[in-house]
């Protein structure tokens, strides 16, 4: 059992906060995704199939930037019939790394009760920050009641969960697309999460293609309701998403990368050509994120 995760992060001294990390390989061989879905990745992103970092190399990659990242793996055992990379890991990664990284978790709704339990335990014995969920790799409609018991305690226990929604890289190309199904991610089957579970603050990822203008529906209307720009370079982001991110969600759209299937460096480029407004820069790079994830002074 890892020691429990205590925060060191000193946002005062951060240029970026990434919200949007995956924690690959186990750095022992073993990795999140089975392998044809994790080849078909790489070249969907054109990743130079180096293997991905481990969590000491990703944290080291964002310290020398004066980053934060939030890192996590996703838990599609039911759906993938492939094991997880323990939660447990990635605690361990960021404990060691507490200066610049935040360990969400990742539960196969699918589990029951026992996902329950395992969730309750990851906050309050192991430090965990939040959760995240992708929909369309562990097969359910976020909308589907037998997930509200883990969104229950999510809820009680103040973290956040981050839900991705709309195309995914995960199994494109490949025959069937590897049997990965997108109408679980349309992000308007979060509105009834966002409806049902008030006080949880629920983060869309990524730009929803093709369901942009739902994403922004449901961050426009429902409070603790936050976008994340990880997955696409700012260069392709839909116009009224640059729009809503310049007006009515200033303070709810986040930087997030999808690292290491997009560089951060590569995003950031990017962004520094959108027509985003000069207050609104450091809005989406830090300052929303300190307040989506509860983010204060280091310990």
């Amino acid at each position: 059992m890892p020691e429990p995760y205590t925060s060191r992060i000193d946002v005062s001294v951060l240029t970026a906060i990434d919200v949007h990390t995956h924690a690959e390989t186990d750095g022992c061989g073993h990795y999140s995704l089975p392998e044809n879905l994790r080849a078909g990745a790489d070249r969907y992103f054109g990743v130079d199939g180096g293997g991905p970092p481990d969590l000491d190399q990703l944290a080291a990659y964002y310290r020398e930037r004066r980053m934060a990242a939030v890192v996590f793996t996703v838990d599609a055992e039911s759906a993938l019939g492939h094991t997880r990379i323990a939660n447990e890991a990635v605690v361990e990664g960021a404990s060691r790394n507490a200066d610049v990284l935040i360990p969400f978790a990742s539960i196969d709704p699918a589990k029951g009760r026992a996902g329950v339990r395992e969730a309750r335990r990851l906050v309050e014995e192991l430090g965990v920050r939040g959760f995240k969920f992708h929909p369309s790799v562990q097969a359910f409609y976020p909308d589907d009641r037998a997930a509200y018991p883990l969104y229950e305690v999510l809820e009680e226990l103040g973290v956040p969960a981050l839900f991705h929604s709309g195309q995914t890289g995960i199994g494109s190309g490949l025959p069937g697309g590897g049997g990965i199904r997108l109408k679980y991610s349309n992000p308007l089957h979060l509105d009834d999460v966002a409806v049902d579970f008030p006080d949880l603050t629920i983060v869309i990822a990524h730009p929803s293609f093709p369901w942009q203008d739902e994403a922004l529906a449901v961050a426009s209307h429902k409070p603790k309701v936050y976008i994340d720009l990880s997955g696409w370079s700012p260069k392709y982001f839909p116009p009224q998403l640059v729009r809503y991110a310049n007006s009515l969600l200033k303070h709810k759209v986040l930087f997030g990368s999808d690292f290491p299937l997009i560089s951060p460096d590569r995003w950031l480029a990017d962004f520094d050509e959108l027509e985003i407004k000069d207050e609104v820069r450091p809005l989406v790079l830090k300052d929303n994120a300190v307040a989506a994830l509860g983010l204060g002074a280091p310990s």
